[in-house]
């Protein structure tokens, strides 16, 4: 006659100990949701956020108006997967340091809740889709971009960039900007100056936006043993940054308006670009004034700001 017994089973997804009949060990009922959920975060759901707001206002913009639906599901789905295979290459490459900080130390692979072996065929199947879906359904240059951009934020600023120069923001900020291209390349097949434009209010955007986390979670980097700016150069240094990137910001902002945009987009442009360098400010005169800090307001803002003024590139290209 067998005997059922209860026995603390070593378990690195923190699932309740495991059922054994004796001699016969049964295994443990995986929870689908919680790995499902692991796999999703590791893709970093907030940056393909970021891809939606940039990317189709972009193609509307190279339209002239709305493009095809189709052209548009083809774009949104194969840039997401490529967002988010470079996200999950990019937590595969930075295991060893997510575990040392506290931002990153819960994410799946730092509590094998996914092994290393399986986040990696994850990413690379994700990459491998997503260009093909690019490839296949728009035109070479938007694939050949797709491809650019996921090897460039894992390879060059990922492996290289982000653990060897404090410039490393500045340098892998073309990724976060490449959405904007390939957006457009999607839909005319080729780059124009508005394009390369918008390209660049989002590589700028990109300083003032990250600086403020990087301060924030400075001890966290310092402890992984990572050069952000904010670690490794004075408070002067990083102020002048941020408040130079946000005037480059709002003046690239601006030089988009006489390619085609109205008032409507000028106008927009003009304010939240204002609003953005005036916070900027702020965060820059409370780090010199040496009292409270808060730069998480900056870094939430620049959501919001970026996210109005390609609501206005969008709406500027309907009327």
């Amino acid at each position: 006659m067998s005997m059922i017994t209860e026995r603390p089973v070593s378990n690195s997804a923190g699932q309740p100990p495991v059922r054994t009949v004796t001699g016969a060990p049964v295994a443990p009922r995986r929870d689908v949701r919680a790995v499902v959920s692991a796999y999703v975060s590791l893709t970093k759901p907030r940056i393909v956020e970021l891809l939606l707001v940039t990317t189709v206002p972009a193609m509307m913009l190279a339209e002239g108006g709305l493009p095809s639906l189709w052209l548009m599901a083809v774009v949104l789905v194969g840039g997401s997967l490529a967002a988010g295979a470079a996200s999950v290459l990019n937590c595969y490459i930075d295991r060893d340091i997510d575990q040392l900080m506290r931002r990153t130390k819960r994410r799946p692979l730092p509590t094998h809740t996914v092994s290393p072996r399986n986040a990696l065929v994850f990413g690379l199947v994700l990459a491998v889709v997503s260009v093909t879906l690019m490839a296949v359904f728009t035109n070479l240059l938007a694939a050949g971009l797709t491809l650019a951009a996921i090897a460039y934020y894992d390879l060059v600023y990922t492996l290289w960039l982000k653990r060897t120069t404090p410039q490393n923001t500045f340098w892998g900020g073309a990724c976060g900007a490449a959405p904007v291209l390939i957006g457009w390349a999607a839909v005319t097949g080729s780059l124009a100056p508005a394009a390369w434009a918008l390209f660049a209010v989002v590589f700028f955007w990109q300083m003032p936006h990250f600086y403020p986390l990087a301060m924030k979670y400075k001890a966290d980097y310092a402890r992984a043993g990572i050069p952000m700016l904010p670690v490794v150069a004075s408070a002067r240094r990083v102020n002048a940054e941020i408040i130079g990137f946000a005037w480059l910001t709002l003046l690239s902002s601006l030089a988009v308006w006489p390619l085609g945009m109205s008032a409507i987009y000028g106008v927009t442009a003009l304010v939240s670009g204002g609003v953005f360098v005036y916070e900027a400010h702020r965060l820059c005169r409370q780090v010199a004034a040496g009292g409270a800090v808060r730069p998480m307001r900056l870094f939430h803002w620049s959501y919001v700001y970026l996210t109005i003024l390609f609501a206005a590139v969008a709406v500027d290209a309907l009327v």
